[in-house]
């Protein structure tokens, strides 16, 4: 018996000495490497096994060894941005090669279904101009995209599903629509390859993108409850808490990128008064565990989705606003003109492609510093009152707005509080007059601050007026 224990044993250690070393899948073929930093390579092997890594770019031999549970971590230098299809050799005796390896810009998509929908749509819910995006996407040959599995995990994890794949007509449909249009966008302006990693889920709180330690402090969060115990079917698993942070984002977190993309926000409807405060939180812990600084996060505002009558989401919106200040290095896009009035009630718009694209101005003029694009939307400033009118001044319109008159979207009230449509028109630089024949002491004024309500005001560059409200009633 002896004898054969150790028979077996030897087999174990020589196959542990033997084995082939292995990586996470999100360092695949195809992938793209963020430029010019060092960017981390990791895997596993045997124990203390050493490690040899070799870029087909530089003549140097990068080495480490594992650690004695067979981890290993090394960070490779890269160079300028450039379509030379490159490849890794990553060896501990028996080499793997990783081919069609691309070197540029290199951004991190999450949150819940309007960044998970992809190129494709979801039933009744289609992508605008998708055939045609879908069929050219074979000339996008510097976009690359890893779409993320999902899996809800209640402890971290150290492996996720996910493998890069090339733009091309049999791969797009399945990509993030929000992220491949701000690609595009990015790959026009900067001329460079752009990777994308769509980790997202849908109908996600931001709670299930933060560790139990964080979310263990929330007195609204009940850890002990597993709703994947409770529920027959899938898709209700992201209604736990930390899901995905442990079996999505933690696993990724070596990955070299360059900033935050987040689209998020329809299931903490309700939660307003917590969200900006927990989204920052959400931020500064991935920054912190990317480990690579203050890296930029680019989000979107909810769509007008619902009845007239409710403001839930709108104080949402609001929230999302005020976290821009909360947050350092963020910018809040407005999608509130993205939406047609047949679409009141679906959570899922069809013009991605303006979201993709607002994001994309965001990141081109604060983090690449691109000159001559506008990024930000006009935004309220302050309130006076003179005589019946309100007299509103804004921020981000310089150069005046779309139109001087037939402004739609503002109410207003009197110390009443009921609010009614008002008019409004343009009083000067950066200034809207607003007035209703049913107010004559103005006390305050809301714009598209409902649940569903469209404005139609923008600034000259086409971006829409963000919803606001002058007062803090409930």
């Amino acid at each position: 018996m002896k004898k054969l224990i150790a028979v077996a044993l030897l087999a174990c250690g020589w196959g542990a000495a033997e084995a082939k070393v292995t990586l996470p899948e999100i360092l695949s073929d195809n992938m793209v490497l963020q430029q010019q930093t060092d960017v981390r390579l990791w895997g596993w092997a045997a124990p203390n096994g050493n490690i040899t890594v070799k870029p087909s770019w530089s003549d140097k031999v990068y080495r480490t060894q594992a650690d004695g549970e067979g981890r290993w971590i090394l960070s490779v230098a890269t160079p300028a941005a450039d379509y030379t299809a490159r490849s890794i050799e990553i060896s501990d005796g028996e080499p793997v090669v990783l081919d069609n390896i691309l070197i540029g810009e290199v951004w991190f998509c999450s949150g819940q279904s309007n960044m998970e929908m992809p190129l494709a749509g979801f039933d009744n819910c289609p992508i605008e101009g998708a055939n045609e995006v879908i069929a050219s996407s074979s000339q996008w040959k510097g976009i690359r995209v890893a779409t993320v599995e999902k899996n809800g995990q209640l402890k971290p994890v150290d492996r996720c599903k996910g493998v890069w794949k090339a733009s091309s007509p049999e791969n797009a449909p399945r990509f993030s629509a929000t992220a491949f249009f701000f690609a595009r966008m990015m790959n026009r302006v900067l001329d460079v390859p752009v990777g994308i990693i769509n980790c997202s889920w849908g109908g996600s709180k931001v709670e299930g993108w933060l560790p139990a330690e964080i979310v263990s402090q929330y007195p609204d969060v009940d850890l002990k409850r597993d709703i994947r115990k409770e529920e027959p079917h899938d898709w209700w698993h992201y209604l736990s808490p930390t899901l995905m942070y442990n079996g999505m984002l933690k696993p990724l977190q070596n990955y070299t990128i360059k900033g935050f993309l987040w689209y998020q926000g329809e299931s903490n409807v309700g939660s307003h008064k917590t969200y900006g405060e927990r989204l920052k939180t959400m931020v500064d812990l991935w920054r912190k565990d990317w480990g690579i600084g203050e890296l930029p996060f680019y989000f979107v505002e909810l769509a007008p989705y619902g009845s007239f009558e409710g403001t839930g989401s709108a104080l949402l919106r609001e929230a999302q606003y005020k976290a821009q200040s909360l947050i350092p290095n963020s910018a809040m896009i407005s999608t509130n003109d993205l939406v047609e009035p047949y679409e009141a009630w679906n959570i899922h718009p069809k013009d991605k492609k303006h979201v993709g694209e607002r994001l994309a101005y965001q990141a081109l003029v604060k983090t690449y510093h691109v000159g001559g694009i506008e990024a930000d939307s006009p935004a309220y400033k302050s309130m006076t009152v003179e005589g019946n009118a309100a007299m509103l001044d804004f921020v981000h319109a310089d150069n005046g707005f779309n139109r001087l008159k037939g402004m739609e979207g503002f109410e207003m009230a009197g110390e009443d509080r009921v609010f009614y449509p008002a008019q409004a028109e343009v009083a000067g630089k950066n200034r809207i007059k607003v007035t209703c024949d049913k107010v004559a002491k103005p006390v305050a004024v809301r714009y598209a601050f409902r649940d569903y309500f469209p404005g139609n005001v923008a600034n000259l560059r086409g971006l829409p007026l963000i919803p606001f409200r002058t007062d803090d009633w409930e």
